[in-house]
């Protein structure tokens, strides 16, 4: 229940567009809602986009539409731009989601971005109501040695 504060809110978002992208195109754009209203919206844009409606601070990630043979790349770069104020929201004492948004209709109707572009992600800030964020000693992730290749397989 607790707002965001500004400064590191502006920290979290600095982080993002500062992240590398493509050719440093830097297709993306990022909305910050904070209304009640919006975010219920929001959460109506995917199925599991649910918790958006709780967070205090919701970011949408809108990028560009482009051909079909760029669209990796612009979602290699949003999913670098995300990652970059996840990984500062952490740091700041912030905890965080992540959910796609598929219904561009409703997301437009919402935020207000032009035609030629979509509302890809959905990023959700808040202070945890149950502890500080601390690093997870055991973390649920395959070992090391089975995921790094030295040379080869």
């Amino acid at each position: 229940d607790e707002p965001v504060d500004d400064e590191v809110l502006r920290a979290v978002l600095e982080a993002g567009r500062r992240s590398p992208s493509a050719k440093n195109w830097q297709r993306w754009d990022f909305v910050v809602i904070t209304d009640a209203d919006a975010k219920a919206t929001m959460a109506e844009t995917w199925p599991g986009a649910w918790f958006v409606v709780n967070a205090p601070v919701v970011v949408a990630l809108v990028a560009p539409k482009v051909e079909p043979a760029m669209q990796l790349s612009v979602e290699y770069d949003l999913g670098q731009a995300a990652a970059a104020m996840l990984t500062a929201a952490a740091d700041l004492g912030l905890g965080s989601g992540q959910s796609s948004s598929r219904n561009d209709e409703l997301a437009r109707s919402v935020l207000g971005f032009p035609d030629d572009r979509y509302c890809a992600h959905l990023l959700t800030f808040g202070h945890p109501a149950d502890r500080p964020i601390r690093p997870i000693e055991n973390p649920d992730r395959r070992p090391f040695d089975e995921v790094v290749h030295y040379g080869t397989w």
